[in-house]
């Protein structure tokens, strides 16, 4: 199986196992909720009330913001082999492996690391276009690119 293909399987897996992770969370907060109604009233019952409603709205956020990460990984994933780096593409760099797709932070496929990162993001900026052989420079770091699938 190609290294990509491997690549692209840990991300889906990983982002699938976030969401389901936060799903969990916002059920347990709810079923939490429905029991906290049924205790005694007062302010202390309301300020809890207030505590769970922003903590709903907080992990709600989160959910959305993964949901669009899993849709991007979705559609730009898989792209095939480019000339020129692209979204989609997983560069092999001298500093390491780089998936161009979206922020999801380092992971490790067969105990290599491999980090995903976004397009939006200065490095990607800065990777953006390159074939072999090219260089990019950020904060005083070169990048050389040893290879793009």
């Amino acid at each position: 199986m190609p290294f990509k293909t491997e690549v692209y399987g840990e991300c889906l897996l990983f982002i699938s196992r976030k969401i389901e992770a936060l799903k969990k969370q916002l059920s347990d907060l709810v079923e939490d909720a429905k029991n906290d109604s049924k205790s005694t009233a007062g302010d202390k019952h309301e300020t809890a009330r207030a505590m769970m409603q922003i903590e709903q709205e907080k992990l709600g956020r989160q959910l959305r913001q993964l949901e669009e990460q899993k849709a991007i990984l979705e559609k730009t994933g898989e792209t095939k082999p480019a000339e020129k780096i692209i979204p989609g593409s997983l560069v092999k760099t001298n500093k390491g492996w780089i998936y161009l797709l979206t922020a999801l932070g380092e992971i490790k496929v067969n105990g290599t690391p491999v980090f995903i990162i976004s397009m939006q993001s200065p490095l990607a900026i800065k990777l953006a276009g390159l074939v072999k052989g090219e260089a990019a420079e950020i904060n005083g770091t070169q990048y050389i690119v040893e290879g793009i699938s």
